[in-house]
């Protein structure tokens, strides 16, 4: 526990200097917004309604039906009850000189009974059953796992955006880039203007420096094109209209990620990664079933239950009303070990699930081990390219002031700008991966 609120003490501190206030809104808005986190939401509230159900199980379940039957034909119930007793009843009657026995009918009964009714309301309540509560309890479970899968939709769509909205970032200053570049080349091509006019340079020189600027313009093009397809996708996620202007934080760009300890990430990363709830909650939910399964065997259910109504032919409700009141018990003594073998199946899924955590767990860690790694790497590749913009930037300074005294060729000049301007993307690069490595050690390690 300790150590859980150190890891946590640390992850504050860092998250103040390594996030974005405008990229913290977004996400907000991104979460608020999207489509799949309602459908998780809805899905929550309806596994919260299944809890609902469950617990009306513990109340008495009154039900109310009435039947009319009609019936014609089918089968009869015939008996010659007439043909047997009459003789008999029509001899006593001679001996005792009287009509105390009447004769009777053979009986030819329609089976289905016609014109007949069944009103009545029918009544049932569990006085034990640990079916019901321990179906309380699991259901309960399944809301955990339910919150689970909605933390771990979040968690990627956080990751999504922080991720589009980086990329968004790297494609508007590779604009800037090749913005400031053609800036350049225009001078220089008004430059090489004045010099073909004063017959200093051939006009080959002014040809040159305007093909510099058309290849300038076309990569500008498609820098301008990733940028609008980058922001479509950012306002995608958000679940907004593709062309809305999306804000830059320009002291964000200018920062590099504070990265904390390996041992800090691993903790994070065992504490707050939605898969290992999930599977967490997997487990409870096996072990709910384990209890239901394993009380279900040794106990038997009791309830109380009755009728009471009215039951004829005709609906006089005359001399028809009846009650009827049971008490029972189900206890399945025995059906092939059945429910042993459903234990013993639930105590394996159990076993599994326990070993799928431990996999996680050395899956997670190793992300966490390549992740810290490869953020490292792109950090110390972003300072050499640092340093190399630095001198590309210097050089083309005093060459282009060179080729403005005279002292340079033009040829040097494009080289020299050239050698800038990869250097300026390749530094864009370096610095935009090394925050899109961090994203990626962000997600793998939950911070």
């Amino acid at each position: 526990m300790k150590k859980a609120l150190i890891c946590l003490f640390f992850l504050s501190s860092f998250g103040s200097f390594a996030q974005s206030q405008i990229l913290e809104e977004y996400i907000a808005e991104g979460i608020s917004s999207s489509l799949a986190l309602k459908q998780q939401n809805l899905q929550y509230e309806k596994t919260v309604k299944d809890i609902d159900i469950a617990k009306s199980n513990l109340f008495p379940k009154i039900t109310l039906a009435p039947t009319y039957s009609l019936a014609a034909g089918g089968r009869r119930l015939e008996f010659p009850i007439g043909d047997l007793l009459n003789p008999v009843y029509n001899t006593l009657n001679k001996l005792t000189q009287s009509n105390s026995f009447p004769n009777v009918e053979n009986v030819n009964q329609l089976l289905a009974p016609n014109n007949f009714h069944d009103t009545k309301v029918s009544f049932q309540y569990p006085i034990f059953n640990p079916d019901i509560k321990n179906n309380i309890a699991l259901q309960k479970e399944m809301l955990g796992s339910e919150n689970a899968k909605k933390m771990a939709t979040e968690f990627e769509l956080k990751y999504n955006i922080e991720l589009a909205y980086i990329q968004y970032l790297q494609a508007t200053e590779a604009i800037k880039v090749y913005e400031n570049a053609r800036v350049l080349l225009q001078d220089l091509v008004v430059l090489n203007q004045k010099l073909v006019n004063n017959k200093v340079a051939l006009k080959d020189v002014l040809l040159s420096s305007e093909y510099e600027v058309d290849k300038i313009n076309e990569q500008l093009l498609s820098a301008q094109k990733n940028a609008r397809v980058a922001k479509a996708y950012f306002n995608f996620l958000l679940n907004q209209d593709f062309e809305r202007d999306i804000k830059i934080d320009s002291v964000f760009i200018k920062e590099s990620p504070i990265v904390p300890s390996l041992s800090v990430l691993n903790q994070s990363a065992f504490d707050k990664r939605p898969e290992f709830e999930q599977l967490e909650s997997g487990l409870r939910i096996n072990n709910r079933l384990l209890t239901l399964q394993e009380k279900n065997a040794k106990s038997p259910s009791v309830y109380l239950g009755g009728n009471t109504g009215f039951q004829g032919f005709g609906y006089s409700f005359s001399n028809q009303a009846y009650l009827v009141a049971q008490v029972g018990l189900q206890w399945d003594i025995f059906h092939g070990n059945e429910k042993k073998h459903k234990i013993q199946q639930t105590k394996i899924s159990k076993s599994i699930l326990d070993t799928k955590i431990e996999e996680a767990k050395n899956q997670v860690s190793f992300q966490v081990n390549q992740n810290y790694e490869e953020v490292k790497n792109a950090m110390d590749g972003y300072l050499i390219t640092q340093k190399g913009s630095i001198k590309t930037e210097k050089i083309l300074e005093i060459v282009n002031s060179r080729y403005k005294n005279g002292q340079a060729l033009f040829i040097e000049v494009t080289k020299a700008q050239s050698d800038d301007i990869t250097a300026k993307l390749s530094t864009n690069i370096s610095k935009y991966n090394m925050w899109l490595k961090w994203a990626g050690l962000k997600k793998v390690s939950g911070i």
